[in-house]
């Protein structure tokens, strides 16, 4: 009996041992994005020699790339697919029949080379996808070099002065509400209007009256000199494209509805806005430059990557 118990120990040893080994092998090393990362999956890639850093960096470089992949939302068109491969037996002289020879001569079946153009593809796409997502610009960052720029420049009497067209604006504005719908804001602008150019009543003594931007109605409407880029996209349209003196039709922007008037254009100076666009460009062009060489290391700048203890 007592044969008996030391041999049911000693198996039951080697059952807690053997589930430690698994529990060992099977410890969270990392998380990307929160999905763990396996001893065991590393151990796999390492093999009996490799390096354990290189090995944890290459699945977590493939999770990324099957994620980029997932994300990216690449599509394949076969038609597409088609015409690459009809280009590329042109290109070689042939015809699609002679392309179609070549390729079984050399025990590739089209299926086989479609699917490989296919693959290039939608690595392509996946690539300019996350190359473009790792592109991350701050504007501290371009403030910051955009004023280096500038000041390196008077300092070397190379400075460039940039001049663009600023607008003298003056607006009304109503604002949607329960009892204000898109028909009737309009209807009311178009009738406010309509009293401006009859001479009921003046640009500045309406805004004062109905213009729902109570700072800018206080004081006529006047919105001062600004670049039109000052201004959401549909107002700035409509100040660009409105001759001054010229009352404009009723629009609507994200803010209500308004009608405007260009009291006046002069040339401003774009000088620090020019140089802040040069350095916009520099750093994005920077990135870009980092990322293209590596477009798999990009991936990691927008990864929440954990390491654990190894």
């Amino acid at each position: 009996m007592k044969k008996l118990g030391l041999k049911s120990l000693f198996i039951t040893l080697l059952g807690v041992f053997a589930f430690s080994s698994i529990q060992a092998a099977e410890r969270v090393v990392a998380t990307v994005d929160g999905m763990p990362i396996l001893e065991s999956q590393v151990r796999s890639v390492m093999g009996k020699k490799g390096n354990y850093q290189t090995a944890l960096d290459k699945v977590i470089d493939d999770i990324l790339v099957q994620k980029a992949i997932k994300e990216s939302g690449v599509k394949v068109n076969p038609r597409e697919i088609d015409r690459i491969v009809e280009d590329i037996a042109a290109r070689n002289g042939l015809t699609y029949g002679q392309f179609l020879d070549a390729l079984d001569y050399q025990g590739i079946s089209l299926k086989a080379f479609r699917q490989q153009i296919a693959n290039q593809m939608m690595m392509s796409g996946v690539r300019n996808h996350a190359i473009s997502n790792s592109i991350q610009v701050t504007r501290e960052e371009v403030d910051a070099l955009g004023e280096k720029m500038l000041n390196e420049a008077k300092a070397s009497g190379t400075e460039k002065k940039v001049t663009g067209k600023e607008y003298e604006v003056r607006h009304i504005l109503l604002k949607l509400t329960p009892l204000l719908n898109d028909a009737q804001a309009k209807a009311e602008l178009n009738q406010i209007r309509a009293d401006i150019l009859s001479g009921k009543t003046t640009f500045a003594d309406a805004a004062l009256k109905y213009s729902k931007d109570y700072l800018s109605g206080a004081n006529g409407g006047s919105l001062g000199y600004a670049f039109p880029e000052a201004y959401v996209g549909p107002f700035a349209k409509v100040v660009q494209t409105t001759k001054p003196g010229v009352i404009s039709a009723p629009f609507k922007s994200e803010f209500g509805w308004h009608i405007l008037e260009v009291t006046g254009t002069r040339d401003g100076d774009r000088t620090e806005d020019a140089y802040r666009q040069k350095a916009y460009e520099k750093i994005v062009n920077s990135q870009l430059q980092d990322a293209t060489k590596d477009w798999v290391k990009a991936l990691r700048k927008t990864a929440d990557i954990q390491y654990f203890n190894q």
